[in-house]
């Protein structure tokens, strides 16, 4: 699964570790991930996010 880096604080979303203080569970693609969520660090939107090899 690809990772995902939040442009504004440099936030590294690792599908393999999901997030847990959002209640997001280990496995979970960021596509599948809901809208409403935001970076835990610093609470820019998903459409701040860009992906990374």
């Amino acid at each position: 699964m690809k990772k995902f880096k939040c442009s504004v604080c440099g936030y590294i979303y690792n599908p393999a570790e999901g997030n847990a203080d959002s209640g997001i569970a280990p496995g979970t693609a960021f596509e599948d991930i809901p809208e409403s969520w935001i970076c835990p660090v610093c609470g820019a939107g998903m459409d701040a996010f860009f992906i990374i090899e």
